[in-house]
């Protein structure tokens, strides 16, 4: 199954040994699809990606390397399961909302969801043929009227109950993991996956890392994500985890929203 990464700081960070470690698994296992990482940068955003394996390519290599310092931070690894292996079918997937980039990345195989995007897409069509790319466009059509009401961002709350009720409807259809961003907040969704164990589809879907605001002065070097400013917090989300930190996992079903390095709402 594909690999997911999030990332939320209360200072600009740069994510390198996280893109490393998705690479790996993109150049040992069947995640060998296409690769993206988008930067959040104010409204906009600096979006990386390629259809070649991650862990062949020498512009992720330079990025996980380097990285882009950033508050908000979405990367991808891909295995595909619908549509072929083409630069359009790549995430994360942009959408244009509100005057902001809004950036989705999905892990997991919606059987059907061409139904439920029928029904609910609006006028968000996908560029591509994946049921992620689907499953983008039903949560956009559904947030839509949320940012066409107002030029500041509409309130945590309808927009964390508008994620709550997608991600219900994505469910039932099959594993639907996923990270979505508006450029303020990331939201990410854990449901079920592949284990490494070889064992059935269950959860963990994701799973989370926090470091607390401090003011000792050290830099945090967790997970590949360093951020050199005192008194930082940060979130981090991940298929797996990439360290041996002590990640958090998501129950099934459950879904977080990080602000500026902190949780600020939490689904059980």
């Amino acid at each position: 199954m594909c690999e997911l990464l999030g990332m939320s700081s209360q200072a600009p960070g740069t994510v390198t040994c996280g893109l490393h470690e998705l690479a790996r698994h993109s150049a040992a296992g069947p995640n060998r699809d296409g690769w993206g990482v988008a930067f959040h940068q104010g409204a906009d955003v600096q979006l990386f990606r390629g259809a070649e394996p991650a862990g062949e390519s020498a512009q992720a290599r330079r990025l996980a390397e380097e990285g882009v310092p950033s508050r908000l931070v979405v990367a991808h690894i891909r295995h595909a399961t619908q549509g072929v292996v083409a630069l359009r079918n790549t995430q994360p997937f942009s959408r244009d909302l509100g005057g902001r980039t809004h950036l989705f990345a999905h892990n997991g195989d919606l059987a059907g969801i061409e139904t439920l995007h029928q029904a609910k897409r609006g006028h968000f069509r996908p560029d591509g043929e994946t049921d992620s790319e689907r499953a983008f466009a039903v949560l956009m059509h559904r947030l839509e009227p949320l940012w066409r009401r107002s030029p500041d961002p509409p309130p945590l709350e309808d927009r964390f109950e508008r994620l709550v009720e997608v991600a219900a409807w994505l469910r039932p259809l099959g594993p639907a993991n996923f990270i979505y961003t508006d450029g303020e907040v990331l939201f990410a969704h854990g449901h079920r996956r592949k284990q490494g164990d070889g064992g059935p589809i269950r959860p963990p879907g994701l799973h989370l890392l926090t470091r607390q605001c401090c003011d000792d002065g050290d830099d945090f070097a967790a997970a590949g994500v360093r951020i050199s400013a005192q008194a930082s917090c940060a979130v981090i989300v991940a298929s797996v985890p990439l360290s041996e930190e002590p990640w958090e996992p998501l129950a099934d079903g459950e879904l977080i929203a990080a602000q500026a390095g902190r949780i600020v709402a939490r689904s059980r």
